[in-house]
């Protein structure tokens, strides 16, 4: 069983929705926290609406006091307010196993976050992290880079490494925003980089890509798979998915993932 601490898009392409299909294609039972609800689209993000901290902390605990939780993952939090909540309920180790992807602005440009967010990620939520997934704008901003300096692997294997000093045990830097006919995620653990490279695929249906790599880790680390097992078998898994959706016309823009294999 998982947790999934996350936003609701309207759309279905990613954030909690995105995150229930992946638990339920990978065969773990998915529990859902609600941190805002979205006006979205494939095109846009027309509207926010967050939820009060308070009332996300009341869906954690009442979930967590009488449900098994193995394993959770973090999406769009909305509020420094709610990643102080969330991270909270980590230090005491009521969340095991989290998988934080830092949510903090949309494909489209827009901000998923308030002002004071970023600093509450650094300080709050990375130091209780067991794997932390940004992409290269997360990574740019958790850093205080711009991020056309990560403009390569070795760049981007710097930046695991100098976020692992926030204090996760595992960081993922996913390259899929790189450009060229790779799409590298790179990994630090332990002092050790790992490149997981593999061919990009060529389609526009990649919205909720992020959520759903980190949804299916936290599904191998729920179902007892160790870091590195859990993060091979997911990344196989949104492959597969972004392949099955390669040629779905569902939307004008950013279209989603094939998550059941349905192709």
């Amino acid at each position: 069983m998982a947790m999934t601490i996350a936003g609701s898009d309207s759309g279905a392409g990613a954030g909690l929705q995105a995150d229930l299909k992946t638990f339920a294609a990978l065969g773990v039972f998915a529990t859902t926290v609600v941190t805002a609800v979205t006006a979205q689209s494939t095109r846009t993000v027309a509207g926010v609406a967050a939820m009060r901290p308070e009332f996300v902390a009341l869906q954690i605990d009442t979930v967590l006091d009488d449900m098994p939780v193995a394993a959770v993952k973090t999406g769009m939090l909305a509020s420094s307010a709610i990643v102080a909540v969330v991270a909270e309920r980590a230090r005491r180790g009521r969340l095991p196993n989290l998988v934080v992807d830092p949510v903090l602005m949309s494909s489209t440009g827009h901000p998923l976050l308030d002002p004071g967010g970023v600093d509450a990620y650094r300080q709050l939520l990375c130091p209780v992290a067991r794997v932390l997934t940004p992409n290269l704008r997360e990574a740019a901003l958790l850093l205080g880079v711009d991020t056309a300096a990560l403009a390569d692997v070795d760049a981007m294997a710097d930046a695991a490494r100098r976020l692992t000093a926030l204090g996760p045990e595992t960081v993922v830097v996913k390259g899929g925003h790189l450009g060229g006919e790779g799409s590298p995620d790179v990994v630090a653990t332990n002092g050790t980089i790992t490149v997981l490279d593999r061919a990009r695929i060529r389609t526009a249906n990649d919205h909720g890509t992020g959520c759903s790599l980190a949804a299916a880790v936290a599904a191998g680390l729920a179902r007892g798979l160790g870091v590195h097992d859990a993060l091979t078998r997911a990344e196989a898994y949104v492959e597969h998915a972004i392949a099955g959706a390669a040629r779905w016309r569902l939307g004008a823009g950013r279209g989603p993932l094939d998550h059941f294999g349905w192709r």
